[in-house]
């Protein structure tokens, strides 16, 4: 069997405040048909990103709501996800090395995950091109009952044709297709019916829930950065598409102007993502010792009370995306509680933000 990731338990009526009654009572009856149905979530890691952050509230929910949720992850070596990292680039449109022993790679893992994929399901969600081939799989063997979802959480709209080819073989055989925007699917894109579910926000998480003050500038202050002068903050994966040597340049121009900014720019280093420490070491590189240019991880216990600190206590959060939505930071910050006043010092209000 391959690993569950353990969620914890929700409450739907914990959301009638945030999400009205009305929105509440109207998920409760969308899902009294479906109770008892069981439902799997399948993907490549249970943190580092937006796709673990959603699943963590979501299969909660659904739990709650009557239905059989469970998430489980692939499993897979370096190898394999130095393929898959290479196949979510060229899919957004880089110009990667792509080569039939990648592919070999790609599909003799996943066959073994096929292989420990023992329950059925009536539905299943399978996230991204990572486990995208695990349905084709089965179907070789006679094992795909139920409904197959294929969730996109990346923009597809000019990939790169030689990774498009060979992914496009796997996911035109699901039943629906999920994409975050329209302008994310691809041209000519043909098999599933087409579903646009925009990213969302849990209202309860600790990264958006409401802090006080002296919390927000203890935090900040724990990691070196100066809470009397203006912060410029990005919260993203150190990742090419996040453009993070691009943000740097934006505040060294941007400090022209304003001599005392500062930038701070927090990400994740998740599993599925060996290039993650390339790009954190690109960007470290980038910084050139500049002191003002902070560099934060979860591997530096920055989690998301942290980020949501730090989104509270910044004057600027940008989100410098060349693909990809950008969906959850950008609400994130525009969800913090606005204040008619910018203070600068602690126990008086949090400064007040643009995305």
């Amino acid at each position: 069997m391959l690993p569950e990731v353990p969620v914890h338990d929700r409450r739907l009526d914990e959301y009638r405040e945030a999400a009205g009654d009305e929105a509440v009572e109207r998920l409760r009856d969308v899902a009294e048909p479906l109770k008892g149905l069981r439902l799997l979530h399948l993907n490549s890691t249970s943190f580092g990103g937006g796709v673990a952050e959603l699943l963590f509230t979501q299969v909660g929910l659904l739990r709650d709501l009557g239905i059989d949720a469970h998430w489980h992850l692939i499993e897979g070596a370096e190898d394999f996800f130095t393929v898959t990292k290479a196949a979510h680039n060229g899919l957004q449109g880089a110009e990667v090395a792509w080569t039939e022993t990648m592919e070999e790679i790609y599909l003799e893992r996943l066959r073994a995950n096929a292989r420990a994929l023992t329950d059925t399901w009536d539905v299943t969600f399978v996230h991204d091109p990572q486990p995208a081939a695990i349905r084709t799989i089965l179907a070789e063997e006679g094992e795909t009952d139920g409904t197959w979802v294929w969730r996109c959480h990346i923009d597809l709209s000019a990939p790169f044709e030689p990774v498009w080819e060979f992914l496009a073989r796997w996911v035109e055989s699901y039943d629906t297709a999920v994409f975050t925007s329209e302008e994310f699917v691809r041209p000519g894109f043909s098999g599933p019916r087409i579903a646009i579910v925009p990213p969302s926000i849990d209202p309860l998480s600790p990264k958006n829930a409401w802090l006080d003050h002296e919390v927000v500038w203890d935090v900040v202050r724990r990691y070196g950065v100066d809470t009397q002068r203006p912060i410029a903050l990005q919260v993203s994966r150190f990742d090419p598409w996040k453009d993070p040597i691009g943000v740097i340049e934006a505040y060294r121009i941007a400090k022209r102007s304003v001599p005392d900014l500062q930038l701070a720019m927090i990400g994740s280093i998740a599993a599925d993502d060996p290039e993650g420490w390339h790009y954190l070491q690109v960007t470290q590189h980038g910084r050139d010792c500049d002191p003002n240019v902070h560099l934060l991880t979860n591997l530096q216990e920055v989690g998301n009370l942290e980020v949501n600190a730090f989104q509270r206590a910044a004057t600027v959060v940008l989100q410098k995306s060349l693909r990809e939505g950008f969906g959850l930071t950008v609400s994130e910050a525009c969800g913090r509680r606005r204040r008619s006043s910018a203070a600068t010092s602690p126990g008086s209000g949090c400064r007040s933000r643009k995305a």
